[in-house]
């Protein structure tokens, strides 16, 4: 990845960093991007579903729609992915804040076109997203996909920033008497829900109900 001053943090840049490890490890553990890019001078931000692939995200949509095919037309970039893992509650208003972990990235997106090569795209996007369920499922149909589009963007540069811990308050505010400290927060499976024409004899697959 390359690193030029549109990835630099200007804000807080002790939060931040470029290893790939810290990016690669926010990444794999999310499911939706945030993708932006411009269309006749308008922006736009779609969240997407993706999937990593070395240093690329896989994405895809429908053929017919503008959105992909903006991105398949080489527009530039820029996504990013977030986790908020708590609410940080400060002793004043100023020093409210959230524990997350961030990723920004920027690349232009290529269309996968060759048919084993898009399929197996679409597996790495169904991997990321629910590990084991590609193997349970049909695949895509020639006439499914076609209808598909599917892209590569390779991550030309991109920056982590991370914020973990308690509140950071002012000296004086420590005196203050009101409740200070992280309100974790999380996403996590709930129970399967059978859909009302499974037949009672088909089990839920472990892979939903391992942590």
């Amino acid at each position: 990845m390359t690193t030029t001053d549109r990835g630099e943090l200007r804000r807080l840049p002790e939060r931040g960093t470029r290893e790939w490890e810290t990016i690669r490890e926010i990444l794999d553990a999310g499911t939706m991007a945030s993708v932006g890019f411009s269309v006749d001078g308008q922006p736009l931000v779609i969240p997407m579903l993706y999937g990593r692939h070395d240093q690329n995200l896989i994405l895809h949509g429908a053929s017919a729609s503008r959105i992909a095919n903006t991105l398949a037309g080489g527009a530039p970039v820029c996504a990013t992915v977030t986790h908020v893992d708590g609410l940080v509650l400060a002793r004043s208003a100023f020093h409210h804040s959230m524990n997350y972990r961030s990723v920004v990235m920027f690349g232009t997106a290529r269309v996968i076109e060759e048919p084993r090569r898009k399929i197996e795209a679409l597996r790495i996007l169904s991997e990321h997203i629910l590990p084991g369920r590609w193997a349970d499922v049909r695949g895509p149909t020639k006439q499914e996909l076609a209808i598909t589009l599917v892209l590569e963007m390779p991550i030309d540069e991109a920056t982590a920033k991370v914020r973990s811990g308690p509140p950071n308050d002012d000296e004086a505010d420590y005196a203050r008497r009101c409740w200070a400290g992280v309100l974790p927060l999380s996403v996590r499976a709930g129970d399967p829900i059978a859909d009302a024409r499974l037949p009672p004899d088909i089990k839920v697959p472990a892979y939903m109900t391992q942590p």
